[in-house]
């Protein structure tokens, strides 16, 4: 397989990128820095390539999806990531999100249940030192691993998982789409004391489903 290699043309997709993001209200300048820093298009599949600096989701393998860049900025700026913050994703898919955390200097545990995607992604990821990849049923979180500051789930759920919230910090954010599997809403969740957190609803997202003990089956 050819590695694939950045260029001046991509920076400077990169870059229209960004100002774009910038006019749709993505205005937390440390994401829109990620975005103009992580090389999207080695996240994709080769025919995928000259269209990865579209704002569009893309197909990856196993039927998944890499998610919009519009996307993937609002959910990073939704939870205001910080230098230093212990981050959980749930589904690494392409692993283009756990490189704009790491790129934001969050330590990120990610988690992906499909081993393909989970091979892929971690050849990629393992240039990022901050980020740690696992295999496994990303409903569940990583009990072993927490308490986490910020907690991010780039596929659907059709209830809050139960399993994420106990292992988010008192005081942590965490985001999920929540709904059913043609139409969700993005969950912004701040968790305000060891048993309870408040909901905040951020509008109308679609996801790939999150498949799990505690999500579709």
């Amino acid at each position: 397989m050819n590695t694939p290699t950045d260029t001046y043309k991509h920076k400077g997709q990169r870059r229209k990128l960004a100002s774009s993001l910038l006019l749709k209200n993505i205005t937390d300048i440390n994401v829109l820095n990620a975005i103009e820093v992580v090389p999207r298009h080695f996240f994709l599949p080769k025919d995928f390539e000259e269209r990865a600096y579209e704002d569009n989701a893309l197909p990856i393998d196993e039927e998944q999806t890499i998610s919009q860049p519009y996307t993937v900025a609002f959910q990073t700026q939704s939870l205001n990531i910080k230098p230093g913050d212990k981050v959980l994703e749930i589904g690494t898919g392409s692993g283009y999100q756990a490189a704009i955390l790491a790129s934001m200097g969050a330590h990120v545990y990610t988690i992906e249940r499909i081993e393909k995607l989970y091979n892929k992604a971690k050849k990629i990821l393992c240039t990022y030192k901050n980020v740690h990849c696992f295999m496994g049923d990303g409903s569940m979180g990583l009990p072993e691993n927490s308490p986490f500051d910020k907690i991010i789930v780039t596929a659907a759920a059709p209830k809050i998982p139960d399993s994420l919230i106990n292992q988010l910090k008192i005081g942590g954010k965490a985001i999920i789409p929540v709904g059913d599997l043609k139409n969700q809403k993005m969950i912004l969740i701040n968790k305000t004391d060891e048993n309870t957190f408040t909901e905040k609803n951020l509008g109308d997202f679609r996801f790939v489903p999150l498949i799990g003990k505690e999500a579709w089956k």
